[in-house]
């Protein structure tokens, strides 16, 4: 039997005009978290938003908040994401020198503590700390953008991490961001994910759809656990 898989709909893909009224409507719709991208212009080609929209957003919901943290150095700005409301803090390895210490940081902010793996950073580079995270975040396009197409190797990632947390026998999430819909949910559903951030698939057709876009991605997850 498949997991429960969380839906966290990015809100990158959201109306940026009113991202307060976007999240109500998916919190509405049924999304589990809420899956925030920040990026900075540094480590990744894009700049979006900082710990001052993400604390205006907070009120706005009792979801979740997935705080995706594409920003580097990266130390410097933990805190200022735990007091915006930030409820899960994922970082990459490559943004700061420290990783171990920067989950620790996390952690003693009382938050959860996510690392994302680009698609040519290895599942190998979790070895040592893979039992401190709450969540792993696969990158199934390269940071930086919506919109991309799903990089198929990715799979074999996510296999490998499946069995690396069943072994290790801990409530780890495993999470996948980058090209996901209705049919490449399905794969990364059966490869082993329990979290899917869903932008262009979610805000396809406006607040109207919401609720419909959502729902598809949990009848494929449904499909997927009864075989």
């Amino acid at each position: 039997m498949q997991p429960t898989v969380h839906i966290s709909p990015s809100i990158l893909s959201a109306d940026f005009a009113r991202l307060g009224e976007e999240v109500r409507a998916i919190d509405e719709a049924g999304a589990d978290w809420i899956h925030i991208d920040v990026m900075d212009g540094h480590y990744v080609p894009n700049i979006t938003i900082g710990p001052g929209v993400v604390k205006a957003l907070r009120p706005h919901t009792r979801k979740p908040f997935d705080v995706h943290l594409m920003i580097s150095p990266i130390d410097l700005y933990l805190e200022a994401f735990a007091d915006a409301g930030a409820d899960i803090i994922t970082v990459h390895p490559e943004a700061g020198p420290h990783l171990h210490r920067t989950i620790q940081h996390i952690k003693s902010l009382g938050k959860k503590a996510g690392v994302a793996l680009n698609p040519a950073t290895p599942a190998k580079m979790l070895d040592y700390v893979l039992e401190d995270v709450d969540l792993v975040l696969v990158m199934s396009v390269n940071p930086g953008f919506g919109g991309q197409s799903f990089i198929t190797s990715q799979l074999r990632k996510i296999e490998a991490l499946r069995r690396s947390i069943d072994k290790l026998g801990k409530p780890i999430e495993l999470e996948v961001d980058g090209g996901i819909d209705r049919e490449t949910s399905r794969l990364v559903i059966d490869a082993g994910a329990t979290a899917l951030v869903a932008g262009t698939a979610t805000f396809r057709g406006g607040p109207s759809a919401y609720a419909d876009n959502i729902r598809a991605l949990r009848g494929i997850n449904e499909l997927a656990g009864a075989q």
